[in-house]
C-alpha cells in the first residue's frame, strides 16, 4: 500500500474525492507510478501529479487508470466532472502531462462535452433508481418476513424514525454482533463529501448511535457529516480523514 502525501486542507473537497480514489484504485491494482504509466500511456511524473493534486487528470488519463484497473469509467468520470468545477488552480498548467509518446489531446468541442455530460448525469440517475427500487424490495420482504422465526439475535437502540425532513430510517438493530440501522448492509463502501444515497443514510444512522450528530438523517455526505465522521475516527483511533471506508464501517457496525 503507497504511503500517500496528505493532501492540502485547502483542497476543494469536490477534487479531493477524485484525488482519493483515483489513489485506492492505484493501490488495490498493486502496480507501482511507473507500471501505471507504462499501462495507461501516461508518463508517470504526469500520474505523480495527477495524484498529488497537482494538476487535473484529463478525462483520457481517468479512463485509461479505470480501464487498466478493471474498474467502470462512469463512476471516475463523474467524479472529474464535479472536480472540474471546483478546480481553483490555472488549467492545463503541465502541458506535458500528455501520454507518453503522442501529442496532448485536442480541446473538446462543446457538443461533444455536452454530450458526455449527459451520459454521465444520466448514469449516475439511473444507479441512484435501482438502489432506491432494491431498497424499497428489501424494506417489503422484511415485512413480508416479520412473522417467521429466526434464530439470529437482535437487539434494538431507540433511535429516530423517518420523517418528513428525514426520508430514511433510523431503525438501528444488532444483528450477529454487528448493529444495522435499516438502509444499507454494506462494510465496503468508500463515502465522502459530495456522495448520496441509502449507504451515506445508514452511516449517519450508525453516528448518531455512538452520540455523534451528522446533522440531519437525509442521505447526503455534507460538511456536517463529514464533521461527525472525522470525530468518530478520532475517538476509535483511526486514520482521521473524514470518509468512510472498510475500517470506519467495521468501526461504525460493532
Amino acid at each position: 500500500m503507497s504511503r500517500w502525501k496528505v493532501l492540502p486542507a485547502e483542497l476543494d473537497p469536490r477534487v479531493r474525492q477524485l484525488v482519493v480514489r483515483l489513489r485506492r484504485l492505484k493501490d488495490h491494482s498493486g502496480l507501482s507510478i511507473r507500471q501505471l504509466a507504462a499501462r495507461t500511456g501516461y508518463s508517470a511524473k504526469s500520474w505523480e501529479r495527477y495524484l498529488g493534486a497537482r494538476s487535473l487528470p484529463p478525462v483520457e488519463a481517468v479512463e485509461a487508470l479505470a480501464r487498466t484497473c478493471g474498474e467502470d469509467p462512469t463512476r471516475l468520470l463523474a467524479l472529474r466532472e464535479v472536480a472540474a468545477e471546483g478546480w481553483t488552480a490555472t488549467p492545463e498548467r503541465a502541458p506535458a502531462a500528455g501520454p507518453l509518446s503522442s501529442p496532448g489531446p485536442a480541446p473538446r468541442s462543446p457538443e461533444r462535452r455536452a454530450l458526455r455530460i449527459a451520459l454521465v448525469a444520466g448514469s449516475v440517475t439511473l444507479v441512484l433508481a435501482v438502489s432506491s427500487a432494491v431498497l424499497v424490495t428489501i424494506r417489503i420482504m422484511n415485512d413480508d418476513n416479520s412473522g417467521s422465526p429466526t434464530t439470529t439475535t437482535r437487539s434494538t437502540a431507540p433511535l429516530a424514525a423517518p420523517t418528513a425532513a428525514s426520508p430514511y430510517p433510523c431503525r438501528v438493530q444488532r444483528i450477529d454482533g454487528r448493529w444495522y440501522a435499516g438502509n444499507s448492509r454494506t462494510q465496503q463502501e468508500n463515502l465522502a463529501v459530495g456522495n448520496a444515497g441509502p449507504d451515506v443514510a445508514e452511516a449517519q444512522c450508525l453516528l448518531r448511535r455512538t452520540g455523534i450528530s451528522p446533522g440531519g438523517i437525509d442521505g447526503i455526505f455534507g460538511p456536517l457529516t463529514e464533521h461527525a465522521v472525522k470525530e468518530f475516527q478520532k475517538r476509535s483511533g483511526l486514520v482521521v480523514d473524514g470518509m468512510v471506508g472498510p475500517h470506519t464501517w467495521k468501526a461504525l457496525r460493532g
